[in-house]
């Protein structure tokens, strides 16, 4: 059921060369740990290139994430995306919300973020969207979402994208190992 088409270091390693080769065309991006930290109201290191980059390649993208309005709104306007916020992933309503607004067919989507269990499964839970997993920013060192990462460790994927294989799996080890 949970497929990593795509997997990455950081989100600023997904270039338009390789959304191009597996027929991508637009972005559903999760926002904690993937476009920065947990409530940090500043994009990540590279992120405001990165989106500028994707959008003078075409690269349609909106943010979907889990978080109030209050959250999601100043930080999109930052980057200039669109949002959906409170989107409920894994389930497909946020996805499908953005989809729409998007006007892409799903064969052209691919989620992107940093967790199993909301953004790898959600992309598993809407037919012939594309998963592209990236590693999270930081690690969270307490509470739910450290509970959350823990659990996580045997789906993350054993090896980066190279082009030539989605990612595997079935990798079992601690999340902090070093990945090739």
């Amino acid at each position: 059921m949970l497929k990593i088409d795509i997997a990455l270091k950081s989100i600023v390693d997904l270039t338009p060369d390789i959304l191009k080769e597996n027929g991508i065309k637009g972005l559903l991006l999760d926002l904690d740990n993937t476009l920065t930290t947990h409530d940090n109201p500043r994009p990540a290191d590279g992120v405001p290139e990165w989106i500028s980059s994707m959008k003078e390649n075409g690269i349609k993208m909106m943010i979907v994430s889990n978080n109030h309005f209050e959250r999601v709104k100043p930080f999109a306007e930052k980057l200039g995306l669109e949002f959906v916020c409170e989107g409920k992933k894994p389930l497909p309503d946020g996805f499908n919300r953005a989809q729409k607004l998007m006007a892409l067919p799903s064969e052209n989507l691919a989620v992107v973020g940093d967790q199993i269990y909301t953004d790898v499964l959600g992309a598993a839970l809407k037919p012939r969207v594309k998963c592209v997993y990236v590693f999270p920013i930081e690690f969270e060192k307490k509470g739910f979402l450290a509970f959350k990462r823990k659990i996580e460790g045997p789906f993350l994927p054993k090896k980066l994208y190279d082009g030539k294989s989605s990612a595997n799996l079935t990798y079992k080890s601690r999340i902090r190992r070093k990945i090739t």
